[in-house]
């Protein structure tokens, strides 16, 4: 099929239009657990969504994490027929001064900075894929929605049910989160479940009566080492987050920590949550509390959703590339939508490398195609 079949994938992008947006988004660092830099990031792209002639509602962030951002594009069904709901994150893991260590730079084809790949880069093409349509005068069949959350990276908790409630209004829920790393996109997701995790000992003083105190931090670093070695091929566990103690020449009270737990299935899942919410202390003196925290749902591929999958393909191979449908590790909005039964596709951001690192960057030449991918997905689906 040639690109005369989809008239967007026609629209002229430019590279260093798109790489100047996102650049100037990356340079607003905006941390989770920062909901006053999230907000600064919010405000950004509610005023670009805005100068596109979208409609913008704020909605207030709660358990003080940050705002949410909706931009409704006008179109002639009016705001209550389901339509395309694009639903992108702008929080990122690199806390404020990030900058310092990992400067926007461009190197060749790679452009570093923190959170361009994850998920910067893919919401602005898709604000670009929109910016291009509106000015070619283009139509879509379906009223276009934005949905731009505040706190995926630490799995959504203040965001579900606005992600859920939105979703199900629309008839299809495109996630530009980072393409797989060989361009493919994401059809289907593992199940994940966060846990904390808190152990509770008896203080005395490390040098001169150590032998009457229980340490939390030595029970906490022996279910830590339990933990992870429940890991299988099914479901694995880690554990990304610890604190304790305060003085080092006090026996520590209390230590807690974070655990992740994964899985294809949503019934390897739960065996899983069984096993850790069945974790007992070593020791009589020492307890051991561990509490589920939030989950996200398996989403499995389905025939709607590959029917929508099979769309993107017939797109990107007039453009002049192909995409390969996957499952993935790692879990994202999509996990939600899919998991309803709402038609998702996801993954179909920008591609790069190292997310979360301090070589986070994305491929330039990746920027002008997936533009177009999105572009030619908004104009025709109906």
């Amino acid at each position: 099929m040639t690109a005369t079949a989809f008239p967007a994938t026609a629209l002229p992008f430019d590279a260093e239009e798109i790489l100047a947006r996102l650049t100037r988004w990356a340079a607003c660092e905006s941390p989770t657990f920062d909901a006053a830099a999230v907000n600064r990031m919010m405000d950004m792209a509610a005023r670009d969504l805005a100068l596109l002639g979208a409609r913008i509602d704020r909605i207030p962030g709660r358990m003080g994490l940050g705002d949410c951002v909706r931009a409704r594009f006008p179109h002639p069904a009016g705001d209550a027929a389901p339509g395309i709901l694009v639903l992108a994150h702008l929080d990122t893991v690199h806390p404020v001064g990030t900058l310092e260590k990992l400067p926007i730079r461009r190197e060749g084809n790679k452009c570093y900075g923190p959170g361009i790949q994850d998920m910067k880069g893919g919401t602005v093409l898709a604000v670009e894929a929109m910016r291009q349509i509106l000015a070619a005068g283009m139509a879509t069949h379906l009223p276009v929605t934005f949905l731009l959350t505040s706190d995926e990276e630490i799995g959504s908790p203040s965001t579900r049910d606005i992600i859920e409630a939105e979703a199900a209004r629309n008839r299809f829920v495109l996630v530009p989160e980072p393409a797989r790393p060989d361009g493919g996109v994401v059809t289907g997701r593992y199940a994940i479940a966060r846990f904390n995790l808190k152990t509770t000992g008896r203080p005395s003083h490390a040098g001169a009566r150590l032998a009457e105190g229980r340490s939390a931090i030595r029970e906490m670093a022996k279910q830590i080492v339990a933990i992870e070695e429940m890991t299988t091929e099914d479901c694995t566990f880690s554990v990304g987050v610890i604190h304790g103690g305060q003085w080092v020449n006090c026996v520590s009270t209390t230590c807690e920590a974070e655990a992740l737990s994964m899985a294809k299935r949503q019934e390897d899942l739960d065996a899983g949550v069984a096993k850790m919410l069945a974790l007992r202390s070593s020791a009589n003196d020492v307890t051991l509390e561990v509490t589920r925290g939030v989950t996200r749902p398996v989403w499995e591929p389905d025939a709607k959703g590959m029917a929508l999958y099979d769309q993107a393909r017939k797109i990107a191979n007039a453009i002049g590339f192909d995409i390969n449908p996957q499952s993935a590790g790692g879990g994202s909005d999509g996990n939600f939508t899919g998991a309803m039964g709402v038609t998702t596709l996801d993954g179909l951001g920008v591609q790069g490398a190292l997310a979360h690192t301090l070589e986070e960057h994305v491929l330039v030449d990746s920027l002008v195609p997936r533009a177009k991918l999105l572009a030619g997905l908004i104009t025709t689906l109906a």
